[in-house]
């Protein structure tokens, strides 16, 4: 791992202190699909085996935004604790945590909803889109989600973070604050972090109706994969997917206003690990009584270990709580210097010492 420890805010320091770091995160809000591991698990785990120095988070600060059952949230923290590990995480080689064991993420947060402005948080989108008509009823936690985002990432000095089409305005923010924060105080300190946005199914969607996002949420289990699926519901699911009557057509192009069965390739695509005009080019002139085996064996192959791994993992809590523990403790040993530099710039009195 990258030694962090006293890092400084000189000029002459900043390549030292802006080494490559990857950071991302994911709510624990419990039912992970193919969605989140073809958007996001996966891309993960290809980023660690690129060899980048990789810090991934379960954000159980954000999901307390909206009301959290407490037994049901350690549950889920630990089920996509699970879900991270089964999909190839390993956490001596990345780092992995929930959020709420190290208290830089607060104590950063707070710094930056003094340095963010309102207006910023006003014009963004997911905050209207989540509090709805209920606007004035929402948590200030929703509200301000966008500046712990910002802490989550700028704690550790990230450089780069792997992010799906609807977090890419909260990541401008963080590279406003950022920005600002330098600004305002006279120092070349938190780096301004790059969006990693790769991949042929970085959006997945719904296997009901191809034009909206696959989720958890949606009432109809047959619109969605969950890693929790046995292989012959994985068969089945594909099976029934919602396709049309045509062939498929040689080129991407071809399947425009086709949203089902462009949707169907980009996850045989990503399954593969090729491009979807790869996928399209193996395919071509295949009925979809055809293509749907093909794509089912596919996603039993690459799926059905994962969810074995998870009810594993399941049956044992105390290991997973104890790889989060440590997890925990090395991500507070790069975040612990950064934020007491960080209060130093402020211009806190620390007067505490070891």
């Amino acid at each position: 791992m990258t030694d962090t420890a006293q890092p400084t805010a000189t000029k002459t320091d900043t390549a030292a202190a802006f080494k490559t770091r990857v950071f991302s995160g994911i709510q624990p809000s419990g039912g992970l699909t193919l969605g989140n591991y073809l958007g996001a698990l996966k891309r993960f785990v290809e980023l660690q085996e690129r060899g980048a120095e990789t810090i991934y988070c379960i954000v159980d600060l954000h999901a307390i935004t909206v009301w959290q059952d407490p037994a049901a949230l350690r549950r889920n923290t630990r089920e996509l604790a699970a879900g991270f590990l089964a999909s190839g995480i390993d956490p001596t080689r990345s780092i992995l945590f929930n959020q709420s064991q190290v208290p830089g993420h607060a104590q950063l947060a707070w710094i930056f909803n003094c340095v963010a402005r309102m207006g910023w948080l006003n014009r963004m989108t997911q905050f209207k889109d989540k509090a709805g008509k209920n606007r004035e009823n929402a948590s200030v936690g929703l509200f301000a989600y966008p500046t712990l985002m910002a802490a989550d990432i700028l704690l550790y000095h990230a450089t780069h973070v792997p992010v799906g089409e609807d977090q890419k305005q909260h990541l401008e923010l963080t590279r406003d604050i950022a920005i600002k924060f330098n600004h305002d105080y006279g120092v070349d300190w938190f780096p301004v972090v790059e969006p990693v946005i790769e991949g042929p199914a970085t959006r997945v969607m719904s296997l009901r109706d191809g034009t909206k996002k696959m989720s958890k949420s949606d009432p109809s289990d047959m619109s969605r994969i969950n890693l929790t699926d046995d292989a012959d519901t994985i068969a089945r699911k594909i099976r029934k997917a919602r396709t049309d009557p045509e062939p498929l057509p040689e080129t991407l192009e071809g399947l425009e206003g086709r949203p089902e069965a462009r949707n169907l390739v980009n996850i045989f695509a990503a399954l593969a690990d090729i491009t979807p005009e790869q996928a399209i080019r193996q395919v071509a002139g295949k009925q979809f009584s055809e293509f749907k085996p093909m794509l089912a064996e596919l996603a039993v192959e690459r799926l059905a270990p994962i969810s074995r791994r998870m009810a594993e993992l399941m049956e044992d809590p105390a290991e997973i709580d104890r790889i989060l523990g440590d997890g925990a403790r090395r991500a507070d040993a790069i975040a612990t210097p950064i934020l007491e530099k960080t209060y130093d710039i402020v211009g806190m009195l620390r007067t505490r010492g070891d």
